[in-house]
């Protein structure tokens, strides 16, 4: 079956192709206790993965009603990523369907990518331990493109780099950014509806929204498959 023949399909990593809330979180929550705050809920802080690091260790102090100065910023960046590097796999997993799903469409003949404003090397270490890596054709994260979602330019470097063309190509994500990036490169948008958003997906309206992975290649081909 070759269906998507000529298709590249980019994705989010955290909150869409797998489940990282726990690590992240955890992670989060042990910085705010290593600076003499209480942990925050895991329900509370879910949303505000998706935009990097930094920007969830900005919004994660705040909602501690401990907003940090500017310079504070990265000197905790630093101290999370050492942190979170030796647990990010913990209790990561990717989502029910996931792997089969990506599976399938690359059976199809779609080139897969992932497009993430996670670090790539801490993309990649993620990937590694999950045995997912050798799903995809390219990881770029935020430090491999000019500018990061919801910038076009990280999904036209993600596309690019998988051997794709933005006429055939489809943005698979769970938030603001991610669908922000896909309208303004003109491409195709699939939200899943599972992830970590402040707004919810159906209100970013994605060409399609998707609640299992099983939806998923059926959704390729309907906006991608035979010459569409």
């Amino acid at each position: 079956m070759a269906g998507l023949s000529g298709a590249a399909i980019a994705f989010d990593l955290d909150g869409t192709l797998v489940d990282t809330a726990h690590d992240l979180i955890g992670t989060l929550n042990w910085l705010l206790a290593e600076e003499g705050h209480p942990p925050l809920p895991l329900a509370e802080a879910r949303p505000f993965i998706g935009r990097g690091a930094r920007w969830m260790i900005e919004r994660g102090f705040q909602a501690a009603n401990a907003p940090l100065p500017p310079a504070a910023v990265q000197p905790l960046f630093e101290r999370f990523i050492d942190r979170y590097t030796g647990h990010i796999a913990d209790e990561s997993r990717p989502f029910p369907g996931c792997v089969a799903a990506l599976e399938a469409l690359k059976a199809q003949g779609a080139k897969l990518a992932v497009c993430t404003n996670k670090l790539t090397g801490l993309s990649n270490a993620l990937l590694d331990a999950l045995n997912m890596s050798r799903l995809f054709e390219a990881v770029i994260g935020s430090d491999a493109t000019p500018a990061i979602k919801p910038d076009p330019r990280h999904l036209e470097t993600a596309i690019a780099a998988a051997g794709g063309a933005m006429d055939r190509a489809i943005m698979v994500g769970d938030a603001a950014t991610d669908a922000g990036a896909a309208r303004a490169a003109g491409a195709r948008l699939i939200l899943v509806s599972f992830g970590y958003t402040e707004v919810p997906a159906r209100d970013l309206a994605p060409d399609i929204l998707i609640d299992h992975f099983d939806q998923l290649p059926d959704a390729c081909v309907r906006l991608l498959g035979a010459g569409a």
